[in-house]
């Protein structure tokens, strides 16, 4: 059985746009894809990317009908840029609007409160408010806890929308976050825990319903969002979703340890300025299934369990290569373990050489190697990245940095 129309379309846009992506995999021609079933399509990889995608020489840089957004780096040391074309851009705002509109339903909500970072989602976030009928303001990252306790406190947002590293930085500089009236919140950003939404909601004065959280990317856009109603998470329009084991996607990634968890790979029929044809999210999901929603089939999935590529999130976006790249430049030979612990990013670092004055210094490095995230931890509206030293005796430290794993707790 061929390709679907509406996938041989979206093939057709690849072989167009990126003319790399099919003779990669041995397919010369445009129409030898066509017949293919999607599972036997070449998949987009962090690696295929970096080799023709996050490149100097790529085409669309010399294009200035574009909208460009930077993230964190590459093995190169170049930062990536993604590219949204107008179509692309238009259709981010009317699906983030019609997420939106499914997570505030009809409860009439008039103002709302974005304090987002940097990114694609924060440059879009004061239009989307705006395109609701909301009153809505947005705060600077670069200010001090204490302008955004200020602002919440003047301002008494019913909807906040923000990430649950800065929404955490909040609870934890209030004496009583209750009192800002808050009755939704919108979160977008690191993987958030159930019991830490739990507890958010406890601190704010509002049930667990009424916090929404919402998982996108900066490559594909807005994903997916929790419906409280289905208790899953509910992909956004024009996504084709597959789950596939790491051993699939090679790089040296370990299996899965649990049968229903898989990498996220997802097919957008939409984006037209990045290769969106089977790119792996390097986000492992559990339980992805399509359920009846609304008397439709619509694909799902039950949470993030974790990532297992070389990106993750603090504030913003920071690789692998970053880290590693920052701890090379003070220890000429050391062994690197990266762990995220709720909303602490920490690195253990074991080097005979690794005295407190280096660590110090790789410390501080390695919080401005993204600006944003510099400027955030120097607001205080983002945890401090920590150092610590680790031990000799543990073999996957030496490992961890070379098969760019980062370990969850």
């Amino acid at each position: 059985m061929g390709l679907p129309a509406s996938l041989q379309q979206t093939v057709n846009k690849m072989v167009s746009n990126f003319p790399w992506y099919l003779p990669q995999h041995g397919f010369k021609q445009e129409h030898e894809a066509v017949d293919m079933v999607l599972e036997r399509l070449p998949i987009v990889t962090a690696s295929m990317l970096e080799a023709h995608y996050y490149t100097e020489n790529n085409p669309l840089a010399q294009r200035d009908d574009l909208y460009c957004y930077r993230t964190s780096g590459t093995s190169s040391g170049r930062r990536k840029t993604i590219f949204y074309s107008k179509s692309d851009e238009e259709e981010y705002m009317r699906i983030k609007l019609n997420v939106f509109r499914a997570i505030l339903g009809s409860h009439g909500f008039q103002t709302a409160m974005a304090d987002m970072g940097t990114g694609h989602a924060e440059a879009t976030a004061v239009e989307v408010f705006s395109r609701l009928g909301m009153k809505v303001e947005s705060i600077s990252f670069q200010l001090p806890i204490e302008r955004h306790i200020e602002r919440l406190a003047i301002f008494r947002p019913e909807v906040l929308y923000t990430m649950p590293s800065i929404l955490d930085r909040i609870l934890h500089a209030s004496d009583d976050p209750a009192a800002y009236g808050i009755r939704q919140v919108i979160l977008v950003g690191e993987i958030a825990s159930p019991v830490w939404l739990r507890q958010a909601a406890k601190r704010l004065g509002i049930s667990r319903e009424q916090i929404t959280d919402t998982y996108g990317s900066i490559e594909i856009g807005t994903i997916a969002y929790f419906s409280h109603e289905h208790g899953r998470y509910l992909l956004s329009e024009g996504l084709i979703a597959e789950g596939i084991r790491p051993e699939e996607i090679g790089d040296g990634l370990d299996p899965l340890s649990e049968k229903e968890e898989r990498v996220l790979v997802l097919t957008s029929t939409l984006r037209e300025a990045f290769p969106a044809l089977r790119y792996v999210t390097y986000d492992v999901v559990r339980d992805l299934r399509p359920i009846m929603v609304d008397g439709s089939l619509q694909q799902s999935f039950q949470g993030i369990v974790k990532r297992i590529g070389p990106d993750l999130k603090h504030g913003e976006k920071i690789s692998i290569y970053d880290i590693e790249n920052v701890v090379f430049e003070h220890l000429g030979d050391a062994s690197v373990r990266v762990k995220v612990a709720g909303n602490t990013l920490i690195v253990y670092i074991y080097s005979p050489a690794a005295t407190t004055e280096v660590m110090e210094r790789i410390q501080s490095s390695l919080e401005n190697r993204i600006p944003e995230i510099g400027m955030m931890i120097q607001a205080r509206i983002l945890e401090s990245i920590r150092v610590l030293r680790g031990t000799f005796e543990d073999s996957l430290y030496s490992s961890a940095v070379k098969n760019k794993k980062i370990f969850y707790e």
